[in-house]
């Protein structure tokens, strides 16, 4: 057992902090509370003047997938020989030895969700993970928890310039809606004479069943408006991850009631299609009433700037309460593990971090990390 006493505590789930004690018991919160009483059997972290966070979560990755300090077969981001490849894995290429783990757990990201890149119009299968673990299937929270789609230009691009299919937004879209319309024929003939078992169809049936949803890479107002109807053509959930232009069509996905996943707004404007990126484009689809959470991207911007991320996004007019929520438990609701983990409530996940300052100050330090009841980072 581990008793955290006398922390200022953020369940949350509510603006106001418990100033009190927080204990952790087989790997999950078992008690949160104003005077908890220790025991012998209990390892005391002392808290005072401390603040208790959930773990901080990144909602979209390629941790361990792009391997920092490793180039060529260091990367696996992508299946270039195929532009449909949905039964690739994400378990089946990160490597939890990538040193940029180190660096998530010491900022006190406890959890990320990690797949594929963006080249291929359909890419294959996300997981969220934990952070800390040597063999992946430890870490694993959820998988798969989505299946990604990517618009715009990196697929026409990866395959375009080869003379391929994708090379354009129609063939993009075109090539999507044909892989969903065979997949959906698939589950709606399951039990006929003559049906038999797919693989390859087999990847989505987790999304029909809607227990997951798509993740669409897209940028420009067009393709995030692309996503959304062929979304509502299958009747299937969707995120939309970088919506780097969602601040000029706010309203539009507030009606969609689809959610958000921005960033990352800390990268350079390098490509046409993200010629508009903004801080200010996460506090505006939050302030409208869209469902948000903040990405790094990693590697394209390095994981350890979530926490600054967040800041530069209250900068430009996000409330301070919301981006915090972006990084904890509306990341955990949008990727779907928040009965588990993104807020601190007895009976979940003891994921945490203890920290020194407000996170969305630069001169924040992390304490300690805490997954699964464990302390795997301590800064003395």
């Amino acid at each position: 057992m581990l008793l955290i006493k006398n922390g200022i505590i953020y369940t949350m789930e509510t603006r106001c902090p418990i100033f009190g004690d927080l204990l952790i018991k087989d790997g999950k919160i078992a008690e949160i509370g104003e005077n908890v009483i220790p025991n012998e059997n209990m390892e005391i972290f002392d808290a005072e003047g401390l603040l208790v966070f959930p773990g901080f979560i990144d909602a979209h990755s390629h941790i361990g997938i792009a391997e920092e300090k490793i180039s060529g077969q260091g990367d696996e981001s992508n299946e270039g020989t195929n532009p449909v490849t949905p039964a690739m894995r994400a378990i089946d290429a990160v490597n939890p030895m990538d040193s940029a783990f180190h660096n998530a757990i010491a900022t006190g990201i406890t959890g990320v969700m990690v797949g594929p890149g963006s080249a291929n119009p359909i890419g294959g299968q996300f997981a969220f993970i934990k952070t800390d673990g040597r063999c992946i299937d430890d870490m694993v929270v959820l998988a798969p928890a989505a299946i990604k789609i990517a618009f715009g230009e990196n697929p026409m691009t990866n395959y375009g310039m080869n003379g391929n299919i994708p090379s354009t937004r129609m063939g993009v879209a075109a090539l999507i809606r044909e892989e969903l319309f065979k997949a959906k024929q698939y589950f709606e003939e399951e039990g006929t004479p003559g049906w038999k078992m797919d693989f390859i169809m087999e990847s989505y049936r987790d999304l029909f069943d809607k227990k997951i949803p798509l993740k669409a890479h897209v940028h420009r107002a067009d393709d995030i408006f692309t996503a959304i109807r062929i979304a509502k053509e299958f009747d299937l959930d969707l995120t939309l991850d970088h919506c780097t232009e969602g601040h000029l069509i706010a309203e539009k996905i507030v009606k969609s009631g689809f959610p958000a996943i921005v960033g990352p707004s800390m990268a350079s404007r390098s490509k046409k299609e993200v010629s508009l990126s903004d801080f200010k484009t996460a506090g505006i689809l939050q302030n409208a009433g869209v469902p948000v959470a903040l990405t790094t991207d990693h590697p394209v911007v390095r994981i350890q700037y979530l926490p600054l991320s967040a800041a530069l996004a209250v900068k430009e007019g996000m409330d301070e309460w919301g981006a915090l929520r972006a990084i904890t438990i509306d990341a955990a609701r949008i990727c779907r593990v928040d009965h588990l983990v993104g807020s601190l409530q007895v009976g979940k996940d003891a994921d945490i971090v203890i920290c020194k300052g407000n996170p969305l100050e630069t001169t924040f330090c992390v304490k300690a990390t805490i997954i699964n009841g464990k302390i795997v980072w301590q800064n003395n």
